[in-house]
């Protein structure tokens, strides 16, 4: 094919690509998925990944891999349903980008350029999985995972990683400004910032852990009060979400995006990890605290809300779901964002009171098999009555 026929070829695959009908899938009441990713690798713009110059390209070849966009936090602006997508490259270095649509389901196109986010410190080795909060403060704030080696790694260890929660906030999701990252007793990789004070402070959802990967000891979504974000230090954590045996966040747990505001208390969308035959399975899943004390737990549902279907189960690391991101409507209409298995973005819709309900009259876990029998009981009774 010659240059000018492929470079046709590329621009028409990459328009049908971006300008794609969404689909939805009738699904178990909650919510509903929908038949196509909306965000993938081949999404991001063909003058990010081609040199489109004939004479410097004359073989018109892909300079700059994208391998995944996943994990990406969510906000309405300016009408528009707006993604800060995770993008990994071929070289494994993950930056943000914004994409945003029109409806919040399809049509998902990458602004010109990726974000250019200011250091802090020692420059990092990889930021990813941003939580975006509309404070009531004005900003916007970025809070991040910020990934360094090591220090303390022996000699050929080339794998072993600390990490640290970066904060940023904006005006506009273009200019940036980095303010410290996070201090803590612990590392910390899933903060997620609260969208109102509490007590004249502002409020984070921590995850204290022992390790990069292992919670260890710690593990459990916390919360934590600081007096600025441009110094945030958090002091004291209190565990309000809590892993246990046997279930779905054995392993580890985490705050997904900050919750919704709901007239029945605040609506949380978090992830949960649990170790089986093939690794670690991330899914997600739903809890409530009061609406007057954050930290409160009124409603914590048995069991996954999501989990991989289909070929959300295939990617680079399988088996996962994961969440940092969703946008409610002013009609109540939910737009849940979520990743599979680390590749690709996805949407399922929902809304307040459906996702209310569903948290509000779910049995809790009885953390047994016996129990587990006793509320499947309960609900054969109720209809078979």
């Amino acid at each position: 094919m010659k240059f000018e026929e492929r470079l046709e070829w590329l621009k028409a695959e990459h328009e049908a690509l971006i300008t794609k009908k969404n689909e939805a899938i009738e699904g178990n009441g909650v919510y509903e998925r929908y038949k196509n990713p909306i965000i993938t690798n081949e999404h991001a713009p063909l003058f990010w990944r081609y040199d489109l110059n004939k004479e410097t390209n004359p073989y018109l070849m892909e300079r700059f891999g994208i391998n995944a966009t996943l994990n990406s936090g969510a906000i309405k602006w300016n009408g528009k349903y707006v993604l800060v997508v995770r993008v990994e490259a071929a070289d494994r270095k993950s930056f943000f980008a914004v994409a945003e649509s029109p409806n919040g389901i399809d049509n998902f196109k990458f602004w010109d350029r990726p974000i250019t986010m200011p250091e802090y410190g020692e420059p990092a080795t990889n930021v990813y999985d941003m939580r975006l909060t509309a404070h009531e403060d004005g900003w916007i704030y970025g809070i991040f995972c910020v990934e360094r080696k090591d220090p303390n790694a022996p000699a050929g260890d080339l794998s072993s990683a600390v990490a640290a929660a970066g904060i940023a906030r904006t005006k506009d999701l273009v200019n940036w400004e980095r303010l410290p990252d996070l201090e803590s007793k612990s590392q910390q990789r899933n903060v997620v910032l609260h969208p109102e004070f509490v007590d004249g402070k502002y409020a984070l959802y921590t995850r204290p852990q022992d390790g990069f990967i292992d919670a260890g000891n710690g593990g459990g979504i916390g919360w934590a009060l600081v007096d600025t974000m441009e110094k945030a230090v958090v002091t004291e954590e209190k565990i309000i979400n809590q892993r246990f045996y046997h279930t779905i966040k054995e392993v580890k747990n985490g705050e997904g995006p900050h919750p919704i505001k709901t007239d029945r208390g605040w609506l949380h969308l978090a992830h949960g990890v649990r170790g089986c035959a093939s690794g670690l399975r991330y899914v997600l899943y739903m809890y409530m605290t009061d609406l007057e004390d954050p930290t409160r737990l009124i409603a914590d549902p048995a069991g996954f809300l999501m989990v991989p279907k289909d070929e959300e189960y295939i990617g680079d690391v399988m088996n996962v779901l994961f969440t940092n991101g969703w946008i409610v409507d002013e009609d109540g209409k939910v737009f849940i964002y979520y990743a599979s298995s680390d590749t690709r973005m996805h949407v399922a819709t929902s809304t307040v009171d459906r996702l209310v309900d569903y948290c509000l009259n779910t049995e809790p876990d009885g953390l047994t098999t016996g129990e587990t029998v006793k509320c499947l009981n309960r609900l054969i009774d109720k209809n078979l009555k």
